[in-house]
């Protein structure tokens, strides 16, 4: 566990931010001590990686609030985007050094200023932007979670959290349990009924993240017991080849 202060010496976050984060439910300390003491564990870390991540991006608070909590958030395509517009940022200040470095060897001969041109960055910066924000789930999950309070989302997804802690009580039965599949059919009912429409596509993709690794994996595993992402995913994947017919 991390104070608050360890976490801005660490990240470069000031207090001031990490203490708005939490105020708006963005990034909620791990644990708060008697004293009154925020504290983070990794996991928070890790969130805050992607907080910063849709930040460069050029996210609203609220809206990287949203994506982060939404079931199908996918830290792989996120690492993704971030990974491609830091190599174009890179390109970029290669560009402006070079430009630099000429200006200083043989002086100012040619008005060029494409060094400077920042609209490709912007370019893609908007395009991952719309990537999120054009999906009708995406869509749906907003109209749905926009006069949710704070306290409602803690519910919400505390009760999302405790389907998988029974998922992790049914692992000795098989993934292909008539119990277990029901248990998936309640996943898909809960996910449409409190996030977005939930088809069989869609729910496949989300067991495939569930058991992907990273914070979700680690989440639902402290909830249910180790293994329990892995199995849902299996579940989730007989559950959507059209084998629980009927369920």
């Amino acid at each position: 566990m991390r104070t608050v202060h360890e976490v801005s010496k660490l990240t470069g976050v000031s207090i001031r931010a990490l203490h708005h984060y939490d105020k708006i439910g963005l990034l909620p300390p791990t644990e708060i001590t008697a004293a009154g003491y925020r504290l983070y564990d990794d996991t928070a870390l890790e969130r805050l990686q992607y907080v910063l991540l849709f930040k460069e991006l050029q996210f609203p608070l609220k809206e990287i609030g949203a994506i982060l909590d939404s079931p199908s958030f996918d830290r792989n395509r996120a690492l993704d985007q971030q990974i491609t517009l830091l190599k174009m940022k890179k390109e970029h200040l290669e560009n402006l050094i070079d430009l630099a470095c000429g200006i200083k060897a043989i002086g100012v001969r040619n008005l060029d200023f494409t060094a400077f041109d920042t609209g490709k960055i912007d370019e893609y910066a908007e395009a991952a932007k719309a990537s999120y924000g054009g999906t009708p789930e995406y869509r749906e999950f907003k109209e749905k979670t926009k006069d949710r309070t704070k306290e409602e989302e803690t519910r919400i997804s505390a009760a999302f959290m405790d389907i998988f802690i029974e998922f992790g009580q049914m692992k000795d039965l098989g993934p292909a349990d008539e119990t277990v599949q029901k248990q998936v059919k309640k996943l898909k009912g809960f996910i449409t009924g409190h996030y977005y429409t939930c088809s069989d596509e869609v729910l496949s993709s989300l067991g495939k993240m569930y058991a992907g690794g990273g914070s979700m994996t680690e989440n639902i595993d402290r909830a249910g017991g180790e293994g329990t992402a892995e199995f849902t995913n299996r579940a989730i994947a007989i559950y959507c080849s059209g084998n629980s017919d009927g369920i």
